[in-house]
């Protein structure tokens, strides 16, 4: 793939502030506020029932929210129904009309607000030029792949020139090379178009690999938002530790703002326990795994080794009985294929940052 535009910034600013959204006894939006720039692509992610797609739908207007506001561009859209508001919409199910053509599926908003037949196709054919569908103009949906059909729903959405693009789990009902495909389709697509997106996905590698912030969301309330590689390297809470990658949890105690994990001193970010034994959230490839030779026992043991091409996860026990950790380590290919279950390893951690949090 090449190497995506800049973002631009003829998008629009979004404002959500203070939403809370009550069904009953259940809080499905406890107070959340999110900013995005214009032309940013923000994604929400979390777990089912965490409030991501609340929050978008009451962005859409599809939703009221119990209280707070919603601006876009400056301007209060609180309460102002759904197809006032300017937002091109993208779901799971890809919603295209079945007797009309891909082409009259793109033009079909436009149509809906009196442009002319010729202006329609002009800008329906500059659309499915740019999700790279303009040899499928003609076609109908039940002649296209699920991901083609995606591309024309996302086609549909950007024809109308929406001051807002909304993504709600738009790739969770495809395969899985397919959905890493049109993942960077929507991505170089939203960069040149520039306009301001709010991905809603519970895929954390979606998430990383499109969004410029992902925003954490956990019963309601927002634990984090970050870019991508702040998020995944220094986690707020042990939600977003938990939720984003994987971890190890080992024991480490901590003094002077480090922490010494499997005998290695290593800092611990802000927001970690300050001071006694807690437990270090050590993601894999941060750990690591050395061949011995000689008899050496080493100070490990390798329980499993797991192949996923260039790179394999290695799990090994340190110690036994009660007192035993299980790691999982993540490694070239070229060090776990020497290595079988039950051979000794010596097993230690990267000198990076950890978020160390209290022991249960």
């Amino acid at each position: 793939m090449t190497e995506s535009p800049a973002r631009t910034e003829r998008g629009t600013p979004v404002e959500l502030t203070d939403l809370t959204r009550v069904y009953g006894s259940i809080h499905a939006l406890d107070g959340l506020t999110l900013h995005i720039d214009p032309g940013e692509l923000v994604a929400l992610l979390g777990p089912s029932g965490c409030g991501k797609t609340t929050a978008l739908r009451i962005l859409a207007g599809l939703d009221r929210a119990t209280s707070g506001t919603v601006a876009v561009g400056g301007r209060d859209l609180t309460g102002v129904p759904a197809n006032k508001r300017d937002m091109g919409m993208v779901f799971q199910a890809y919603s295209l009309f079945p007797h009309m053509t891909v082409r009259d599926n793109v033009a079909f908003g436009l149509k809906m607000r009196g442009r002319d037949k010729a202006a329609r196709n002009r800008r329906a054919d500059d659309m499915l030029d740019l999700v790279g569908l303009t040899e499928h103009g003609g076609r109908f949906a039940h002649q296209l792949s699920g991901g083609q059909q995606q591309r024309v729903a996302l086609a549909r959405a950007l024809a109308v020139e929406p001051s807002v693009l909304l993504l709600d789990e738009p790739l969770s009902a495809l395969d899985a090379k397919v959905r890493s495909q049109l993942r960077d389709e929507i991505r170089r697509v939203q960069l040149e178009v520039g306009t301001t997106t709010l991905f809603v996905t519970h895929d954390q590698e979606e998430a990383l690999a499109v969004a410029d912030r992902v925003g954490v969301m956990n019963q309601g309330r927002m634990d984090q938002i970050a870019a991508p590689a702040d998020l995944y390297a220094n986690p707020a809470t042990p939600f977003v530790a938990e939720f984003v990658g994987l971890n190890n949890k080992v024991p480490a105690t901590v003094d002077g703002g480090r922490a010494q994990v499997l005998g290695v001193s290593v800092p611990v970010i802000e927001g970690s326990l300050s001071a006694g034994p807690g437990i270090a959230m050590v993601r894999p490839e941060s750990v690591t795994v050395a061949e011995v030779g000689g008899g050496d026992a080493g100070n490990a043991r390798v329980t499993s080794v797991n192949f996923l091409g260039p790179i394999s996860r290695v799990y090994c026990r340190l110690g036994e009985g009660d007192g035993a950790i299980d790691l999982m380590a993540q490694v070239a290919s070229s060090l776990a294929t020497r290595l079988t279950p039950g051979d000794p390893v010596v097993v230690g951690v990267e000198p990076t940052a950890v978020l160390v949090v209290a022991a249960p």
